[in-house]
């Protein structure tokens, strides 16, 4: 089910594939003065911009348009404005205002403290999906915002991914740390399973401000996301 692929190999960037299971709900959410009634999940957020989908029914934003809204997570507000990029079909692309107070606001609002708040452990639940056998954990909040640890099959840890917004960091065993960016992400979802398939580019050399985020990340986790050796595991890795 996790599967990789080098699509473009050339002498300067890689561009890689990832299929990951994906959680089927999302608690986070934007509400625009205009559209109030309509409550839009938040596909992807970074610093600079978000993506917004809808479930169900349309929507009359345009490319070009101005936006002006409320996006909701877990008890937490940011009053955000921005302009629309691009439309297709129930999803939108969005990028934030360059406003110094905004920019401050979503940094505060996308923090390691705030982001490890909405983090909850996915394995260990009953939840209706199908999960692969050899994904030992699985932590996440939307954003998106997600750690996956693989076993082989005598239990030890393969491989793991961190996934922070357009940040991508992997460790697999045998191979070392690699870092990259998500630079497109698809749903490859049927009846009986929820998927992503996602596309990053691997950075030409590990980046430092990634392995960082990454290791506050973890660092800032405790017993109920993930055991102590699982935390100490990925912090020895990501050192």
């Amino acid at each position: 089910m996790e599967g990789q692929l080098n699509l473009i190999k050339t002498g300067y960037q890689d561009v890689e594939k990832r299929i990951f299971p994906r959680f089927p709900f999302c608690f986070l959410t934007f509400k625009g003065e205009a559209t109030s009634a309509q409550a839009f999940e938040v596909v992807d957020i970074s610093f600079t911009g978000m993506q917004l989908g809808l479930k169900d029914g349309g929507h009359t934003y345009i490319e070009g348009q101005d936006l002006k809204g409320e996006v909701h997570w877990k008890g937490s507000s940011l009053t955000v404005t921005g302009k629309v990029k691009w439309v297709s079909g129930k999803r939108l692309g969005v990028k934030f205002a360059n406003d110094t107070k905004l920019i401050s606001n979503i940094k505060t609002f996308l923090s390691v403290d705030n982001i490890v708040k909405s983090m909850r452990p996915v394995h260990g639940h009953d939840i209706d999906m199908d999960v692969p056998s050899n994904l030992k954990f699985w932590v996440r909040a939307d954003g998106p915002f997600e750690i996956f640890v693989w076993r082989h099959n005598d239990g030890e840890v393969s491989r793991f991914q961190i996934i922070m917004m357009e940040n991508y960091v992997e460790w697999y065993d045998g191979k070392g740390l690699k870092t990259g960016r998500v630079i497109s992400k698809r749903d490859l979802d049927t009846p009986l399973i929820c998927e992503d398939e996602i596309m990053f580019q691997v950075d030409q050399a590990v980046d430092e401000h990634k392995i960082a985020m990454a290791c506050d990340i973890v660092e800032a986790l405790g017993d109920s996301h993930l055991p102590e050796g699982a935390r100490s595991f990925l912090t020895l890795k990501l050192s």
